[in-house]
């Protein structure tokens, strides 16, 4: 028989941060997405940037990367 104890996340709030303790099992990949998602949340809070602008710059990016690398990929 395989015991299954299921351990409770905490979450503790202090004056400067809030700490979250999370078992050992948790898959890390999902966890590293979690924490990826939670970085993005934090750098763009303050932002006053409408999407209209973010997706704009995001095509510039994708563009420009694609004009320096597109020899690496079609041949």
């Amino acid at each position: 028989m395989i015991n299954l104890k299921k351990e409770a996340m905490q979450i503790e709030r202090t004056t400067d941060e809030i700490v979250i303790r999370i078992p050992s099992y948790v898959d890390t990949q999902g966890l590293q997405r979690l924490i990826d998602f939670l970085t993005y949340r934090e750098a763009t809070a303050k932002s006053k940037a409408k999407q209209s602008e973010v997706d704009e710059l995001a095509a510039e990016v994708k563009k420009g990367w694609w004009d320096k690398n597109r020899s690496r990929f079609v041949k």
